[in-house]
């Protein structure tokens, strides 16, 4: 199983230098993808749990593709129904060609109603317009006379059925977004009798879990995966990757925008992680 970093590209603290040190110090450490989140306008609803200044996906990722040598980059997620399908479409195959085909782009269908409404996109038929981007990109990037790439996996990002249809139809993989251990054990089952209604093979799973270290155990029911001490932390990637997992993304950003200006602790906790799965690979 491979191991990726969402890197907070949002908030007071975040400039080029601390993206550049994040970039550099996850490709350090060894891990295979560095992904970043997606928001246009910083509305309110948006601001209240990402706040400005936020650095767009694809100018980010483009300058980290720059700054590094063999790490993935990607979306985790790209809100489809914010472009035009031609743009995302050219986009994503700039940077996955000047990148050379490093580009994992997750996309999800979103959520801020108020950013909807700012871009004047209609939030009711944000899950149909996705579905119709996500079929217009493909034809694009099989168009080999307007784009020259390298395959980009598409990741469908999203916890509820619908996401898991969308998964099975249109992605290359499932992406599912913090969650506690039992329900992506019961989610699994769920996708598989979803890919088997549609007639369909079961896409990877490859979530994203949060990163939060604490000194004593957690033992609250709703405990995310991905939240605890080390102990816990790896346990829950051992869960994952038993579950066949193909790729696991840690989110080190749990609400506290402290975290952004102050990352020596979650660098800390990513060390372990990624000293555990080396020695994971040498047994």
């Amino acid at each position: 199983m491979r191991i990726g970093v969402n890197v907070p590209n949002f908030a007071p603290g975040t400039d080029p230098e601390m993206l550049r040190q994040w970039a550099q110090t996850v490709e350090g450490l060894g891990f295979d993808l560095l992904m970043v989140s997606d928001h246009i306008a910083v509305t309110p609803d948006v601001a209240e749990q990402y706040p400005a200044p936020f650095y767009e996906p694809f100018t980010t990722l483009s300058w980290l593709a720059g700054l590094t040598r063999r790490i993935r980059l990607g979306t985790t997620v790209l809100i489809v129904p914010y472009r035009h399908p031609l743009l995302t479409a050219g986009m994503a195959a700039n940077l996955n060609r000047l990148s050379g085909g490093r580009l994992v782009l997750g996309v999800g269908v979103g959520w801020a109603r108020q950013e909807f409404e700012a871009l004047g996109v209609p939030f009711r038929r944000r899950g149909a317009l996705t579905d119709e981007y996500l079929h217009a990109m493909r034809d694009a990037w099989d168009d080999t006379d307007d784009y020259d790439t390298q395959p980009i996996p598409i990741w469908v990002g999203g916890n509820s059925d619908a996401g898991m249809r969308r998964a099975v139809r249109l992605g290359d993989a499932w992406h599912p977004l913090r969650f506690t251990p039992a329900w992506l054990t019961e989610a699994a089952g769920r996708l598989h009798a979803i890919a088997d209604e549609l007639g369909r093979q079961t896409p990877p799973t490859t979530p994203r879990i949060a990163l939060q270290e604490t000194r004593e155990p957690v033992t609250a029911p709703d405990r995310l995966a991905g939240v605890g001490t080390i102990e816990q932390i790896l346990a829950d990637l051992d869960q994952i990757r038993l579950l066949g997992a193909e790729t696991v993304v840690l989110d080190p950003f749990n609400g506290d925008p402290t975290e952004i200006r102050q990352p020596g602790r979650a660098w800390q906790t990513l060390a372990a992680v990624a000293a555990h799965h080396t020695s994971q690979e040498d047994r």
